[in-house]
């Protein structure tokens, strides 16, 4: 049975520090499980907002982090200036508030992260920069591997054999990586699937069964670790 939820844009404060983005929580729950959720490149954008409401209704209290401070784009050379033009160290920053804000709130029970794309990377390296409980980054891989040593939690990656951009002989590297630093860890690739398959604006991309499928399977990864 799906919560009822709420959703709005929010600051995520904690240590002095804030961080701008898109809450969304179920109404009623006393506690719960929660997530920060990461951007794809182009920015956090009514997709974004719609994947934080879905959790939401799940069960989950979700902290969308807006690392481009408002700005969205649909143009893919845009995103890509953008994508460059983030300070990897703002952009850790602003995902430490946001998982110290989740963590000082008295009905969180855990805190997971997830993310898509550019998020993918990031969710792997807030990992691995904090303590979580559980990390499901889709179609997005750090190019240094060895930050893998410090990894905090369990990870389920989620990736397209099709993917041009997170091939599989990179996503073979992640599953290797994971192994060699003793992490617990499972590379899913979907035979069929693109990079972003699992974005449902996307026609040109998105497969439907695979999403589905994948949406499952986190929803059942996050519910083993997040308790």
């Amino acid at each position: 049975m799906a919560h009822e939820i709420t959703a709005a844009r929010a600051v995520f404060t904690a240590n002095g520090k804030a961080a701008e983005g898109y809450l969304a929580q179920p109404v009623g729950v006393t506690n719960a499980p929660a997530l920060v959720l990461i951007q794809e490149w182009w920015g956090l954008n009514r997709h974004i907002e719609d994947i934080a409401e879905r959790y939401a209704r799940e069960g989950y209290i979700v902290a969308a982090v807006d690392l481009y401070d408002g700005v969205v784009t649909k143009d893919a050379t845009e995103a890509g200036k953008l994508m460059s033009g983030l300070n990897p160290q703002t952009a850790l920053d602003k995902l430490s508030t946001a998982i110290a804000y989740l963590r000082a709130q008295p009905n969180v029970t855990a805190v997971g992260v997830t993310g898509f794309c550019m998020g993918g990377v990031y969710t792997l390296l807030a990992a691995c920069h904090n303590q979580v409980e559980a990390a499901a980054p889709f179609y997005g891989i750090p190019d240094d591997l060895s930050v893998l040593a410090k990894l905090s939690c369990p990870v389920l990656f989620i990736g397209g054999a099709k993917d041009q951009w997170i091939t599989v002989e990179k996503m073979n590297k992640l599953d290797a990586a994971l192994k060699q630093y003793g992490k617990a860890g499972e590379v899913k690739i979907y035979a069929d699937a693109d990079h972003a398959f699992f974005n449902d604006t996307r026609p040109e991309v998105y497969h439907a069964a695979d999403a589905a499928d994948a949406w499952q399977s986190v929803l059942t990864f996050f519910g083993q670790h997040l308790r």
